[in-house]
């Protein structure tokens, strides 16, 4: 029998992200008292911090917004490309077993016969 329960994927990714946003309270609770210290108003420091928070914001939507537009770019060259693909080009190539002008055999799509065959060896 068990003595301890073991945590879900649910519970640690919980516990992490709860300890990652408490150390950044922290961090920002320290920068808050590190311009207070330099001789900031504490009102001046948090609007300082809060511009500082939405410049980051702002550089990570861009990041994001040119992220996605290089996706969404890389999908429309890529569906251009399957467009105009030539997806019928094996047609010059394609052969077929069929009967033709020199019998049962491989022939390729204008009518030459390409496998190895004798003609005094076919019985009519």
């Amino acid at each position: 029998m068990k003595t301890a329960a073991q945590t879900t994927f649910a519970e640690r990714l919980g516990r992490i992200l709860g300890r990652a946003w408490r150390g950044c309270a922290h961090l920002d609770r320290r920068a808050q008292g590190w311009l207070r210290v330099r001789g900031w108003a504490p009102g001046a420091a948090k609007a300082m911090l809060l511009v500082v928070k939405l410049a980051a914001l702002g550089v990570l939507v861009y990041i994001a917004f040119w992220l996605l537009a290089l996706v969404i770019v890389g999908l429309v060259v890529a569906a251009w490309s399957a467009r105009n693909a030539d997806w019928d080009s094996d047609e010059a190539t394609r052969t077929e077993w069929r009967y033709g002008p020199a019998g049962y055999g491989l022939y390729t799509y204008d009518g030459y016969r390409i496998d190895p065959h004798d003609p005094e060896d076919e019985q009519e």
